[in-house]
């Protein structure tokens, strides 16, 4: 993991505590991030844990609000036996309220996150989903298989997979 040590001590806290709050956010939210909640949900599920969890998805764009995730995110979820039934929507400022932790999976989204924010506080809880990721990848972001094919589908879940898994252990489950 590529974490900052005021990272490592706010997920050392959470990890304390008896909730972990967490918003994963892309551009649009119909795939990266509600795939990287289908894939934290059922990592906690399966752990047990899943009663110490809050985790949703946002985007930073409006335009599929009230829609399921993209249908070719969602096949090759269900493949992995991870059901992406998530509906769409635009993160908003009480996000960083509702939230103890708000993972963007690209730089452009952590700008827009960084605006958003309302505090230095509520700001000090964005930590890019690359952060994560415990395997070597080219990448300093997840990217975006809006526009690829099978195979950007498949590598983003398998970062995504990297990313949660270290992310559930750093927040204690």
């Amino acid at each position: 993991m590529r974490l900052t040590d005021r990272q490592r001590e706010m997920l050392a806290a959470l990890a304390a505590g008896d909730k972990v709050r967490v918003l994963f956010v892309c551009l649009g939210n119909i795939c990266r991030s509600p795939a990287a909640e289908g894939v934290l949900s059922e990592l906690v599920r399966e752990a047990g844990t899943a009663g110490r969890w809050v985790i949703d998805s946002a985007g930073t764009g409006r335009w599929h609000i009230g829609q399921l995730p993209d249908k070719r995110m969602r096949v090759h979820a269900r493949r992995r036996g991870i059901e992406l039934t998530h509906h769409c929507r635009q993160v908003s400022v009480s996000d960083f309220d509702d939230f103890d932790l708000i993972v963007p999976m690209d730089s452009q989204n952590e700008s827009d996150l960084r605006q958003l924010a309302p505090s230095p506080e509520a700001e000090a809880r964005i930590v890019p989903m690359a952060a994560f990721v415990d395997k070597a990848m080219r990448y300093d972001y997840i990217p975006d298989p809006y526009y690829e094919g099978a195979e950007g589908f498949e590598l983003v879940l398998d970062l995504l997979d990297s990313g949660c898994r270290c992310l559930r252990e750093a927040a204690g489950g």
